[in-house]
């Protein structure tokens, strides 16, 4: 059905699908079935490190939900019942960890969101996955407030679901140039606590080199500050998933990004942790 899966290899592809696809993934420390709601390659953000092929600027096209539910329940049933698993996935990762509504752009975009949602939910409950694995959401979080994604995180929430919100930095110049998007940071912080307070959720940050040069101090103490502030207001994230390049950008401005050193990373973790936010991290 797809090649040997590892986790530095995310091709969206692989399993000959329009929607659904398998991963390895650092992050969720297993199996991850992915649901690309973004199969057109276009997002409403342009990021530096994003290793998807021709992104354009845009939404998410309309979603075919008998098609989403036929893949999702065949590729269940592949790894459940099937010998997916062993042909597939390397011996340590053979652990089904979730479904994420993720993809080839920012997933909230598309108009039917809270039906794939229902859909996804439906099919894990036809497997008895709900409550084992949790659906997670993957989100730049810029569609959060429109009502019909608010009525999928609640769907998610019900069901042990939670959002990866996205924040890479904390200031509009850091935020421009990684993110390439017009967004501050005082609207990064409504969306996450527009998300937060409906759903479980964690802020997932990548951190990278640009020209070869770390963050800066105020570009960091930016977002420490920002976390501070999460915590002041009493915002209920659960934790901040930290981590760097492990596959190379498909972007143009790939030339200008690179992996920070480990020794660089796990002082951030430290200064993350100093917040009172637990953290994961993965380089």
């Amino acid at each position: 059905m797809t090649s040997v899966l590892n986790a530095k290899n995310h091709d969206r592809d692989a399993a000959g699908m329009t929607y659904v696809y398998p991963v390895v993934s650092r992050r969720a420390g297993g199996v991850s079935v992915g649901i690309n709601l973004n199969p057109n390659n276009a997002c409403n953000w342009h990021c530096a490190y994003c290793q998807v092929p021709n992104l354009t600027r845009g939404i998410a096209p309309a979603i075919d939900l008998t098609v989403l539910h036929a893949e999702l329940t065949t590729m269940l049933d592949h790894i459940i019942h099937g010998d997916f698993m062993r042909q597939s996935v390397p011996e340590d990762c053979q652990l089904l960890c979730d479904i994420a509504i993720s993809g080839n752009g920012e997933p909230t975009s598309c108009r039917e969101f809270d039906k794939v949602v229902d859909v996804v939910l439906q099919t894990m409950g036809s497997f008895e996955l709900l409550g084992v694995i949790p659906v997670r959401l993957i989100s730049n979080g810029s569609y959060i407030h429109k009502t019909h994604v608010q009525r999928g995180l609640h769907l998610m929430a019900a069901n042990k679901g939670e959002v990866w919100v996205k924040v890479d930095a904390a200031t509009d110049e850091a935020i421009a140039r990684i993110n390439g998007v017009e967004a501050s940071a005082e609207l990064l912080f409504k969306q996450v606590k527009c998300v937060a307070e409906v759903c479980p959720s964690w802020i997932q940050t990548c951190m990278l080199a640009w020209h070869k040069k770390e963050p800066s101090e105020a570009e960091i103490n930016a977002y420490l500050a920002f976390l501070a502030r999460l915590k002041a207001e009493k915002v209920p994230v659960k934790g901040v998933l930290l981590y760097g390049l492990a596959r190379p950008s498909l972007q143009p401005e790939a030339v200008y990004v690179s992996a920070l050193s480990a020794e660089w990373m796990e002082a951030l973790r430290d200064k993350i942790e100093a917040t009172g936010f637990a953290v994961k991290f993965t380089l």
